[in-house]
């Protein structure tokens, strides 16, 4: 059959899809709808990838890491994964910033470097944006000593 424009049209085959007369079949990397990633399940992912690392003692500042023992305690209440975790989201790509307390004794430079990759690895893999930037500000240093649980790194409320 021929179109008016002189192109011929063929006849698919048995193992191809069949498009209305006249129409095009869509290109199979166009997406057929839309996929949005709410800020906090970024915010958990990276909070997971960085606590991951070894070195980090805990995320959040003190007045954050406070609030947060408190709420732990609060019957119901559960440790939040995104805690010291901001990000912004856009619709392909995404920025982290990051407050860590490390352990004493440890390359802060080189636990840093550890987190980034760690960071950008696990959000790039498990949601497909592209990470632009990973900001991490180092807020604490953990020493051996300090009264703190180490499997929440938050101080105990007496």
């Amino acid at each position: 059959m021929t179109e008016p424009n002189g192109s011929t049209l063929r006849k698919p085959g048995p193992d191809e899809p069949r498009a209305r007369l006249g129409t095009e079949l869509p290109d199979a990397s166009e997406p057929r709808g839309k996929t949005t990633i709410a800020d906090g399940v970024v915010e958990k992912i990276a909070g997971i990838a960085a606590r991951d690392v070894p070195g980090i003692h805990a995320l959040g500042g003190g007045f954050t890491r406070t609030m947060g023992a408190m709420r732990d305690r609060v019957p119901g209440g559960h440790a939040s994964a995104g805690r010291g975790v901001k990000v912004e989201v856009g619709e392909k790509q995404t920025a982290i910033d990051l407050q860590l307390v490390v352990e004493y004794g440890t390359s802060i430079s080189d636990v840093a470097a550890d987190v980034r990759e760690n960071v950008i690895a696990a959000v790039e893999r498990m949601t497909g944006l592209e990470v632009v930037e990973v900001n991490i500000a180092v807020n604490d240093v953990h020493l051996p000593d300090e009264d703190d649980t180490p499997e929440t790194g938050e101080g105990r409320v007496q």
